[in-house]
């Protein structure tokens, strides 16, 4: 059961990969190929149950970018977070609008 599982969440994380939004390919830009502090960041990847934006294995780091569906899903990004957390991630969050209107100072607070 667990491998099913498993194949879900990879085959969810590649569809999120093929239709990621405008903030989070700028993003990507900016910290794929390491770019940033020469870091590896993965996208759209699995961490347990949950599918984070990006995350940096090396330094345990979530970067999750929240679009305005976000706005009414607090409880449960908040519920998410914490699990997340419990697993010894680390989270940092930031709106689309950041992303889109100074990705750079985005990548700088993420470094």
């Amino acid at each position: 059961m667990r491998d099913h599982r498993n194949q879900e969440l990879t085959q969810r994380a590649r569809d999120l990969r093929a239709r990621q939004t405008k903030a989070k390919g700028l993003l990507w830009a900016a910290l794929r190929n390491r770019k940033l502090c020469g870091l590896k960041f993965r996208r759209q990847f699995p961490i347990d149950e949950f599918i984070v934006d990006f995350a940096c294995i090396q330094h345990d780091l979530v970067v999750e970018i929240d679009g305005g569906y976000h706005d009414y899903v607090v409880g449960q990004d908040a519920s998410r977070q914490k699990k997340i957390e419990s697993l010894g991630w680390r989270v940092v969050r930031f709106a689309n609008e950041d992303v889109l209107d100074d990705v750079d100072a985005v990548a700088v607070a993420i470094a």
